[in-house]
C-alpha cells in the first residue's frame, strides 16, 4: 500500500484541524484520517449542554464551520470504526485492529483521552459517561421515563450537564467532594456563584461528600449515610490517559501523555501529537503544559498540521507554535463562564464585580503574577486577561486596566 502524505488518528477537534490545516497549508501527499468512533467527526462541548437539556441534536454538530477549513476537508479520506492498535515509526506504519498496517509519511496523534469509570458502582448500575455522541445518544434515551438523575462530580461538564437535565423538569442531585462547585480551580468565591446558578436551575447540591457506591438498583450510597435512589447516574469525575497504544510508540511519553515542543512535534521527526494527548512545551509558560480544552485542541490542530505540511515541502521557515494561554468558555444554567490560566492554581484571587452580575476574578501566584483570569459578562476583561497572561503580567496590572 502506498504511503499518505499525512495519517491523522482521532478524530476530535485536534485530528480534524490537523487534517484540513495540513492541506490547506499545500502538504504534499494524500491525508488519511481513521478514528476509533463510528460517528463522523462532531462537537463535544453540546453534548453536556443543549444534547442533554433537548435543545440539540443527538445526530451531532458538525466540528468545521470555515469554508475554507470545509474545502480542505473534502479532500480528507476518512475512515471511521477503525482502532489503531500500534505504531511503528521505524517503517513508518500503523496496525489497525482489523489486521491492515497503514504506512504514512508523516502522522499526528489525536487520541484524545477517556473518561475515568466511577469507582464502587455495580457492574449492572445505570451508571452512564459522556465523552462520546454513542455515550450521549444512550444518556438521553435512558431519559425517557427518568424521574430522578443524580450527577457525580462538579467539574465545568458535571456543572453543564445538571443544569441541563434539571432544566428538562428532572430531579437532579449533584453530589461532589468539594464543599462548592469549582472551589478548587477557581475558588471560593466563584464557586459560590455558580452554585447560586445550579440552585437557581432546580438542582439539589450534595457538597463535601463522596459517592461510595452505587446499586444495581440505582440506589446511590453517599459517605455522609444519605441514600439517593436514582433512575440514572452520570458520572463525570474526570478523564484519563491510559493508552495501550502509547506503549507500542519509540518516542518519549510521560504520564500517558506524547511530549512534543511547541509545534507538536514529538522526538520522533515524523510524528506530532495533538489535545489531551500530547504533553506539549508552551514557549510562554516556559514548561510542558497539559490541557484538555476545546480550543486548545483546535489551535493544536492547526499548528501540527501547519507544521507537517512545512516538513513535507522542506519549508521550515513556515513552522509555527501552540502559544496562546490555554482557556475554554462553560455554560451552566444559562451563565457564561470565560476562563483562561496556565493551570498551576492560584495563591490570590482578586473579585471585582460589574453591572447585572456580572464579574471578573483575577487570579496570581505568590509573587503576584497573574496566572489566570474568570469572567462572566465582561468579555473586554477576557480578552485583556488573555494579552496579560501572554505577557507575563501582574495582578496590579490587571486591576488598573480596567478589571
Amino acid at each position: 500500500m502506498t504511503s499518505v502524505g499525512l495519517l491523522v488518528v482521532g478524530s476530535g477537534p485536534a485530528g480534524v484541524h490537523a487534517a484540513a490545516a495540513y492541506l490547506r497549508a499545500g502538504g504534499a501527499g494524500s491525508v488519511l484520517l481513521v478514528s476509533a468512533d463510528r460517528d463522523a467527526p462532531y462537537q463535544r462541548p453540546p453534548l453536556s449542554k443543549g444534547v442533554l437539556a433537548g435543545d440539540d441534536p443527538v445526530e451531532g454538530t458538525a466540528i468545521l464551520d470555515d469554508e475554507d477549513d470545509l474545502d480542505a476537508w473534502r479532500r480528507v479520506e476518512v475512515e471511521l470504526g477503525t482502532r489503531v492498535e500500534a505504531v511503528d515509526v521505524v517503517r513508518r506504519s500503523v496496525l489497525c485492529d482489523d489486521g491492515r498496517r497503514l504506512p504514512y509519511d508523516r502522522l499526528v496523534l489525536a487520541t484524545g483521552s477517556a473518561p475515568v469509570p466511577l469507582p464502587g458502582a455495580d457492574a449492572d448500575a445505570p451508571v452512564h459517561l459522556l465523552r462520546s455522541l454513542e455515550q450521549a445518544r444512550a444518556v438521553v434515551g435512558a431519559l425517557d421515563g427518568a424521574g430522578t438523575v443524580v450527577v457525580v462530580g462538579s467539574g465545568f461538564i458535571g456543572c453543564e450537564a445538571a443544569a441541563a437535565l434539571a432544566g428538562r423538569g428532572l430531579r437532579t442531585v449533584l453530589v461532589t467532594p468539594e464543599h462548592a462547585p469549582q472551589a478548587a480551580r477557581l475558588g471560593d468565591w466563584a464557586g459560590g456563584r455558580i452554585a447560586t446558578w445550579l440552585i437557581a436551575a432546580g438542582v439539589e447540591l450534595r457538597t463535601g461528600v463522596e459517592v461510595e457506591s452505587v446499586a444495581r438498583t440505582g440506589v446511590v450510597h453517599l459517605g455522609d449515610g444519605e441514600e439517593v435512589p436514582a433512575d440514572l447516574v452520570l458520572a463525570a469525575v474526570g478523564v484519563q490517559q491510559d493508552q495501550p497504544l502509547l506503549r507500542t510508540i519509540d518516542v518519549e511519553v510521560d504520564e500517558g501523555r506524547v511530549v512534543v515542543d511547541a509545534g507538536m512535534r514529538s522526538t520522533d521527526e515524523h510524528v506530532w501529537a495533538v489535545g489531551d494527548v500530547a504533553a506539549a512545551h508552551h514557549p510562554v509558560a516556559g514548561r510542558t503544559l497539559t490541557v484538555e480544552h476545546w480550543g486548545d485542541a483546535i489551535a493544536m490542530g492547526r499548528t501540527a498540521g501547519a507544521n507537517a505540511a512545512a516538513a513535507s515541502l522542506d519549508t521550515p521557515d513556515a513552522a509555527t507554535e501552540w502559544s496562546d494561554p490555554p482557556g475554554f468558555w462553560s455554560e451552566i444554567g444559562g451563565h457564561t463562564l470565560k476562563y483562561s490560566a496556565w493551570g498551576d492554581g492560584f495563591d490570590r484571587a482578586s473579585v471585582v464585580e460589574h453591572d447585572a452580575g456580572s464579574f471578573t476574578v483575577w487570579y496570581a501566584d505568590e509573587d503576584g503574577e497573574l496566572v489566570g483570569v474568570l469572567t462572566h459578562g465582561c468579555d473586554d476583561d477576557y480578552e485583556r486577561g488573555g494579552d496579560l497572561l501572554a505577557r507575563r503580567a501582574t495582578l496590579a496590572e490587571s486591576l488598573e486596566t480596567g478589571g
